[in-house]
Formats: C-alpha cells, sequence, structure tokens
C-alpha cells in the first residue's frame, strides 16, 4: 500500500492506518443504491423492448449492409456478436484490425452512439430515478466535507481526523453520481434537469455529443471531489474541484468552472437533489396501507347473531 507508507508510524515502512469498511450489497445504500431500489429494477427490466425498438432501425442497416459488402448470410444475432468482439478485441487487447475491421467508420460510430443511448437511458439522464436513487451516496460526500471543514475550525490536530474517503464501485454508481453534479450534459440541459424536465436523447452522429460511455464510465472510471481551504479568498474559504478520471472537468452548476466555492456548491448542485427522499423514489408502496380484508358472509351472520354491537358494517344485508 504504497498510499500510506512513510506516512504513518506503522511498522518499518512507516504506514499510517486507515479503516475499512464494507457495506451488504443487499442493504447498502451509498454505494449499491439501484440493487435496493426496486422501483429502478422494475424500470429497468421493462426497458428492454423500448430499447430494442429504438436500436432496431440502425443494427438492421448495418446487418444488411454486411450481407451486402461480404455476400454472407448475417443475421442481427451475428452482427450483434461481432461489434461485441471489436469491443472486446479494442478495449482489451488494442487490437482494431480483425472483428472491428467488418465495419466502416460511420457503422462504428453508430453502434457506439446505440451503446450510449442504452446507458443513458437505463443508467444516466434518460429517466431522473437513474440518478436521484444516488442520493444517499451525494449527501454522504457533502457530509464529509462538513465534518473535515469543522475538524479544521475547530483546530483538532493532524491525523485525528479523516483526511479522505475513498470509495470503491462500478459503473451503476459512478454514471449515477456523475449525472448528480451535472457532468456530460449539452447546452442549456441543466437548467432543465433543475426544472425537472426531460431531457432529449445524446445527438446521433455524425453530430457531435458528449455523452460518451467510454468518456463518462471507462474502464476505472472515477469521480473525484477535493476539497480546499483558501483562506486568502474574499468570497469563500473552501472551494470543491471535481475531477472525472483524474482530469478536472466543468460543472454546468458553477458556471462551467471545475473549481467552484463550496456553498455555491451545496446550493446549485447538491440542495436540488436531496428534496428527494430515496424511500420514496424506491419503495413506493412502502407507506401505502394495506387493504382491510373483507369478512365472510358466515362471520358476518356470526358477528350479527352472537355480537349485534360489535359490528364493523352492521348495515351490511347478510344472504344466505
Amino acid at each position: 500500500m504504497g498510499l500510506f507508507s512513510g506516512k504513518g508510524n506503522l511498522g518499518p515502512g512507516r504506514h499510517r492506518a486507515f479503516a475499512v469498511t464494507s457495506e451488504n450489497r443487499a442493504s447498502d445504500l451509498i454505494l449499491r443504491f439501484f440493487e435496493c431500489c426496486q422501483t429502478y429494477k422494475d424500470f429497468r427490466k421493462s426497458q428492454g423492448p423500448a430499447l430494442d425498438k429504438l436500436k432496431e432501425p440502425i443494427l438492421s442497416e448495418i446487418t444488411s449492409a454486411l450481407v451486402k459488402r461480404y455476400e454472407l448470410n448475417f443475421t442481427r444475432q451475428d452482427m450483434s456478436s461481432l461489434w461485441f468482439l471489436c469491443k472486446q478485441e479494442s478495449s482489451l487487447l488494442d487490437i482494431t484490425d480483425q472483428a472491428c475491421s467488418l465495419f466502416s467508420p460511420s457503422e462504428v460510430a453508430l453502434l457506439e452512439w446505440t451503446d450510449d443511448l442504452e446507458v443513458f437511458i437505463v443508467k444516466g439522464y434518460g429517466k431522473s430515478l437513474n440518478y436521484r436513487m444516488g442520493v444517499p451516496l451525494l449527501r454522504d460526500v457533502v457530509q464529509s466535507m462538513e465534518q473535515a471543514i469543522k475538524a479544521k475550525e475547530d483546530n483538532q490536530a493532524l491525523g485525528s481526523y479523516e483526511k479522505a474517503r475513498l470509495r470503491f464501485a462500478h459503473a451503476e454508481t459512478v454514471v449515477p453520481f456523475s449525472c448528480l453534479l451535472g457532468l456530460f450534459l449539452e447546452g442549456s440541459d441543466f437548467q432543465r434537469i433543475q426544472k425537472e424536465e426531460p431531457l432529449d436523447f445524446p445527438p446521433k452522429p455524425p453530430k457531435k455529443r458528449n455523452w460518451r460511455g467510454s468518456t463518462v464510465a471507462p474502464f476505472a472510471g472515477n469521480n473525484m471531489l477535493v476539497l480546499y481551504s483558501c483562506p486568502a479568498n474574499s468570497s469563500s474559504n473552501y472551494f470543491v474541484q471535481v475531477l472525472h478520471n483524474e482530469h478536472p472537468i466543468p460543472m454546468p452548476g458553477c458556471d462551467g468552472s471545475d473549481f467552484c466555492p463550496f456553498e455555491v456548491f451545496k446550493e446549485k448542485i447538491v440542495h436540488p437533489h436531496l428534496k428527494h427522499d430515496y424511500n420514496t423514489l424506491c419503495n413506493v408502496n412502502l407507506d401505502q396501507p394495506k387493504q382491510k380484508p373483507q369478512p365472510s358472509k358466515l362471520s358476518q351472520l356470526f358477528r350479527w347473531l352472537f355480537w349485534p354491537g360489535t359490528d364493523d358494517t352492521p348495515s351490511h344485508r347478510v344472504d344466505l
């Protein structure tokens, strides 16, 4: 653990102590909120036919082009398998002259767009539930920053308070969190999100787009929020910088800057999301009263005969 060596007093390597916590994946609302959200699971399951319908024209067109180009009886499934192989060879082996070479550059661009469209719809901005269910994580991140500010202002000794909080998860967590920060939006989309208006799909090639799965959630994709203390600054003592895959990234909520006063960050980016409650979003039937079972006609008769003053429905007629 070179990250912690030479910075503490543990052993010959002078390692610094750190805490590791792990939650049950079935109840982890911070990092695996998508697995705990029944509403989201139902939504994602329901999107299969709609996604197929959206992608069908492009996939059929490219399949027909392959049949004509190579004079082979390719099916849609064959084409999809070749595209999957192309992506695996390209990403894992850096090979683009085998399966990928079967497609033209314009076909590759369209196939990438269909993949990005699916991520947009089921993980990203396509439905507000996709990212609003990540509010527990956003709240936890902001609270950790507020705790760090309090520790500094209380002049706590170095090493007695948390300096960093590292969270490890997958794209199902990274993508919604990026959306909560308002990253990779087009034009005025941030204002539309604030007004809770639905967004358009990412522009189709050859138009340019900000939403690309290879950028939003690549292998080892990550978000980093760094809290800075700037006592000499007249406008704010604390600033937040957002980095995506270790690179500063502009935030529409902070006028396109990657460096934002902490209070502005909370007001414009965080607080609009905090009005949404996780349980309300994800367990819509949680608080609905259960219907009282109707008594049978026989039980109504016995109640009428033996407990005439306790019948909840005295006006009901009992027919034999």
